[in-house]
């Protein structure tokens, strides 16, 4: 049976970072069909949608997506529902991705690009564990508001459910179970919300520990819970720490980030959106779109690379391929290669034959 991979390039140095993953698939994949759609900015251009019909039944029909970066100052006074962010919103949704999959891994090469000293990030490991499709992002109501004395206000709703909570947590101990790092300080599961401050936060927690005394206990994987200010100190002050760290929507996103620079740059972190399974997830770089260098060669497309490496083990079951992928980039830096953010001079292209040279 064929499997076919939808590329949405998207906006900005989408379309550049995604050439070089094409590349890379069409050496270690060859029998694998590639479709392309649009989304975001450009699709909002040509169809007046940041996300149609057609490109979701696309992606509902593949067997993986990767998509490469939305958004940019052109499309800042459309409207919220037209802006390309909210193709990104939809498309997930849409696929019901539910797990948002953030590893933060320090290659060796780079462990003096991190912005922490070596000894605090080389052989760095984390595995971030978003909910993707919840929480404040797509709380109702939401909006911005004029009072009748001509205050505005704006509001957003944090909301989640138990179910939403139990799925993505099941995702947490299945990644954590396969690690195996329990040796670590926060090893295993560290579940992170601001119960002390935020209902839905209270349920959070209350939910995950739910869950693990009536299911997963018994998988032997350690839990623990932190409150989300206090994960983001300890990110910084001992990383090495954590194995799998569980978060909502927010939060998530925002460890996730502050993940990035320790290894490095965030030119350098993919990432997995998952939905059950027998359906397709969908991969992309945690970058984004970076208007202020797209067209110019300077973008690094490791991030890329790495994401169709995630696409190739999560829903492609190609672990040789992946593997291959992942031997190819660690190796190609190693040897040096470099773009701006890492300290080099390397064009995207080179860095796309620095990889290549190694497959």
């Amino acid at each position: 049976m064929t499997q076919t991979l939808l590329l949405l390039p998207g906006d900005g140095i989408g379309p550049e970072v995604i050439e070089q993953a094409v590349r890379v698939a069409e050496k270690v994949a060859p029998d694998l069909a590639l479709e392309e759609g649009l989304i975001g900015g450009i699709s909002y251009d040509q169809l007046g949608t940041p996300l149609s019909d057609e490109t979701l039944e696309k992606a509902k029909a593949s067997s993986a997506v990767l998509l490469g970066a939305v958004g940019g100052p052109k499309w800042s006074d459309v409207a919220r529902d037209k802006r390309p962010e909210a193709g990104l919103l939809n498309i997930r949704k849409g696929l019901d991705t539910y797990a948002n999959l953030r590893p933060a891994l320090c290659f060796s090469a780079l462990a003096d690009a991190s912005a922490l000293k070596r000894e605090l990030v080389e052989g760095l490991d984390i595995m971030i564990v978003r909910e993707l499709v919840g929480g404040v992002y797509f709380g109702q109501p939401k909006g911005i508001e004029t009072l009748p004395d001509g205050t505005r206000r704006g509001f957003d709703n944090a909301e989640y459910t138990t179910p939403e909570i139990h799925r993505i947590t099941r995702v947490a101990f299945d990644i954590a179970k396969g690690r195996g790092n329990y040796d670590r300080k926060w090893g295993g599961v560290c579940s992170v919300e601001k119960s002390n401050v935020m209902d839905s936060g209270l349920l959070w927690k209350e939910e995950v520990q739910a869950i693990y005394d009536a299911e997963l206990k018994d998988m032997g994987v350690p839990l623990h819970h932190m409150l989300a200010d206090a994960c983001a100190m300890q990110l910084v002050r001992e990383p090495k720490g954590f194995d799998v760290i569980l978060a909502d929507n927010l939060f998530g996103d925002i460890l996730s980030d502050e993940a990035s620079m320790l290894t490095g740059s965030i030119g350098m972190l993919p990432s997995a959106s998952l939905s059950d399974a027998g359906k397709p997830g969908l991969y992309e770089p945690v970058h984004g779109s970076a208007p202020d260098i797209a067209g110019q060669g300077k973008a690094n497309p490791f991030a890329a690379i790495l994401s169709l490496e995630m696409a190739l083990r999560w829903s492609l079951g190609r672990i040789e391929a992946a593997d291959e992928v992942t031997r190819a980039v660690s190796t190609a830096l190693e040897k040096g290669a470099r773009t701006g953010d890492l300290g080099g001079d390397f064009t995207t292209a080179q860095m796309g034959d620095a990889v290549l040279a190694e497959l």
